[in-house]
């Protein structure tokens, strides 16, 4: 993989996997580290330490949303000034901040909420944004349900802009 992607990303729920971990940081690329739903932003210290001290500085931190057990991520801005203050660019993962994870098939989302959630990480500080965008998101292979499309994915732009 390290000969043709340009970024590694450790999904959320692996972000505490230590062989995963070093084996990225080892590829010298870039290693994006996303926060599990269960994980405290503080605590993102401890998988970016790992990265680090297997040689590899080229760390990006993401936040996408804390499971509450309410049926839905919830977004606490506070994670982004944490993590920030690790030293490290962080991410937020605007569209999968609005799934819904359910027990069924697949999870909903209400991506109506995805302006809001980037204009309020951009408040905190948030280095970068993460967006997944469809011409059209109902025919969309994965994550359909969380989705933008490309109209709303450019006025969203225009406003952090």
């Amino acid at each position: 993989m390290a000969e043709v992607a340009d970024v590694i990303q450790i999904p959320a729920f692996l972000c505490r996997q230590t062989d995963l971990l070093i084996a990225a940081a080892q590829t010298g690329k870039i290693v994006n580290i996303k926060k599990a739903q269960f994980l405290d932003g503080a605590d993102m210290r401890y998988p970016a330490e790992k990265v680090r001290q297997s040689g590899n500085d080229r760390i990006l931190l993401t936040e996408r949303g804390t499971m509450l057990g309410l049926g839905r991520l919830v977004v606490d801005m506070t994670q982004i000034v944490d993590m920030k203050a690790l030293g490290y660019p962080v991410i937020m993962d605007v569209t999968h901040a609005t799934q819904r994870p359910g027990g069924g098939a697949t999870s909903g989302g209400n991506p109506q909420y995805t302006p809001a959630i980037a204009k309020a990480a951009q408040a905190a500080g948030a280095d970068g944004f993460f967006f997944e965008i469809h011409p059209d998101p109902a025919r969309g292979l994965s994550d359909a349900s969380s989705m933008i499309d490309l109209e709303a994915f450019e006025q969203i732009v225009s406003t952090l802009i």
